[in-house]
């Protein structure tokens, strides 16, 4: 079954415009799902909101959104007025400039898109598509995408396109708020060499198939487990080992851990006297 487009429009470059599809490029439908129920009755339990002060249910229709303008103090937003903020969609990616690919910021990726052309606009896309690979450049497009205006990065990927909306500037907080207490930790030549060793013989290829959800093959386990009434055994406990530095990156390079000062005082041989032992 072929996967459903997110969204239909056109790709505008200059003068070139060409009909397109989005697609989701990723997806959690295959995630085991789990659902609250009553533990009582075995029931599917559902969700009931409630007035935070009185306790009473509120029904669907008296249900609005309101931002908090002090504590417990709330300005109520009427969905018309809502509605009436949502920007204007004229069904277009509209590419305002061009980026080296490597000056591209990792941090503000988002959620990736297919961009797929339609039979009729094949031969834009691919002179967009070209263009993109052999100058290594990705366009940055602007639309307006559920219900947002939305920035897109748009790079070449295999035979097409794939578009990822990006991050407000306003949404990536400051790395320094992270390092800026991180001490600066002198590194030896041979701490250096040992970690570069290790590196190199552990160095593959990037290959998302090998990649293991954990928690995923537990979570299918325990679901069979009791849906066949086997018991569950108890996880067992585990137990961080502290070591240090440098031992840790021998041991991992597969060298034995270096000798402390008193195993090496207990292999030196002891000082001659110069006296005999008497016959």
């Amino acid at each position: 079954m072929a996967p459903r487009a997110n969204w239909k429009g056109f790709l505008k470059v200059a003068e070139l415009v060409c009909p397109v599809a989005l697609y989701s490029a990723t997806s959690t439908s295959d995630r085991i799902a789990l659902h609250t129920v009553n533990r009582a009755t075995g029931h599917k339990a559902q969700r009931l909101f409630l007035d935070s002060e009185t306790r009473a249910p509120v029904e669907k229709e008296d249900q609005v959104k309101g931002y908090e303008v002090a504590k417990g103090d709330y300005i109520v937003l009427e969905p018309e007025e809502i509605h009436a903020a949502i920007p204007q969609s004229d069904k277009t990616i509209s590419i305002s400039d061009f980026v080296r690919c490597e000056e591209i910021d990792d941090l503000f990726l988002d959620k990736p898109y297919y961009l797929v052309a339609s039979k009729e606009g094949e031969d834009v896309f691919s002179l967009i598509s070209e263009g993109l690979r052999s100058s290594n450049t990705a366009a940055i497009g602007h639309a307006v995408l559920f219900r947002r205006l939305r920035t897109l990065l748009i790079r070449p990927y295999e035979n097409g396109l794939i578009g990822t909306t990006l991050r407000f500037d306003y949404e990536v907080r400051s790395a320094k708020e992270a390092f800026d207490e991180t001490p600066v930790i002198k590194v030896t030549d041979e701490m250096m060499q040992l970690a570069q060793h290790i590196i190199s013989t552990k160095m593959g290829k990037f290959d998302p198939s090998k990649f293991e959800d954990r928690y995923e093959a537990a979570l299918a386990d325990l679901v069979k487990a009791k849906i066949e009434g086997r018991k569950i055994p108890a996880p067992e406990g585990r137990s961080a080992k502290i070591v240090n530095l440098m031992d840790a990156l021998r041991q991992s390079a597969g060298l034995p851990a270096a000798k402390t000062k008193t195993q090496q005082r207990r292999k030196q041989p002891k000082p001659s006297t110069g006296r005999r032992k008497a016959s």
